[in-house]
């Protein structure tokens, strides 16, 4: 039997720091609330804006794995080992943190806003050697498709984690219907609306609403309007937390 749960875009914790404005769908810094902390190994969704020029100074992260899609405008990434890099929207960047990374994070840009997600998940082994690695896809390859962008696997399309996980995303017309079967026994998907409406199951959601399924193999998606989605896969138990 599906247990789903349902996060209104509005219910989302807010951080307003002046340089950055960022919702918040789990427990993060300030923002704590006891029913939201995870859903299975994913630990973090954050929806970050972050103003010309500024950024997150360097700051250490460890046994995780960290995903970054930026939405618009340019962030600048410089890490412990070495990297320097800017991701673009297109791009999919990943971060192994395992025994130990620092990391910044800045605007490129002094004239435009930066706009990303912020994605933690919990790796399915701890302390593993820290990696780096970032890649660049055509967002016309997820028009009315579902364009892998994270997997398990080493060689996949998209970027891969230390985690049983797959990430999608698709840019659906309106009207248009597809399907998602569950990649491995076990988990769970978290659905987040980056644009317009869809219906996932029957559930009607909007912009930046986010939605948990569990208990069933088969997602049915159907765009209500014009829509923009991001579907993840990920184990709902059985991770080192």
């Amino acid at each position: 039997m599906s247990k789903n749960i349902l996060h209104k875009a509005s219910s989302r914790g807010l951080a307003d720091h002046g340089w950055l404005r960022s919702r918040h769908t789990f427990s993060f810094a300030n923002y704590y609330h006891p029913g939201r902390i995870n859903f299975g190994a994913l630990r973090v969704l954050n929806d970050d804006i972050v103003a010309p020029g500024r950024g997150f100074g360097t700051h250490p992260h460890d046994n995780m794995e960290i995903i970054s899609i930026p939405l618009e405008g340019d962030l600048e990434h410089k890490d412990s080992m070495g990297n320097v890099a800017v991701i673009r929207h297109g791009d999919i960047q990943v971060m192994s943190a395992g025994t130990g990374i620092f990391h910044s994070e800045y605007n490129k840009n002094s004239d435009q806003p930066v706009k990303f997600l912020q994605i933690w998940v919990f790796p399915d082994k701890k302390n593993v050697s820290p990696r780096y690695d970032q890649i660049s896809l055509n967002p016309a390859d997820r028009h009315n498709r579902l364009q892998q962008i994270v997997s398990p696997n080493p060689g996949d399309e998209g970027v891969w984690i230390h985690q049983n996980a797959w990430f999608y995303l698709g840019r659906l017309d309106e009207g248009f219907s597809t399907e998602y079967r569950i990649r491995s026994a076990g988990n769970g998907v978290y659905a987040f609306i980056l644009e317009g409406e869809v219906t996932i199951n029957g559930q009607h959601l909007e912009k930046r609403d986010g939605y948990g399924i569990t208990g069933t193999d088969l997602l049915s998606v159907t765009a209500v309007t014009s829509a923009e989605i991001l579907l993840m896969e990920v184990p709902m138990e059985g991770f080192p937390a």
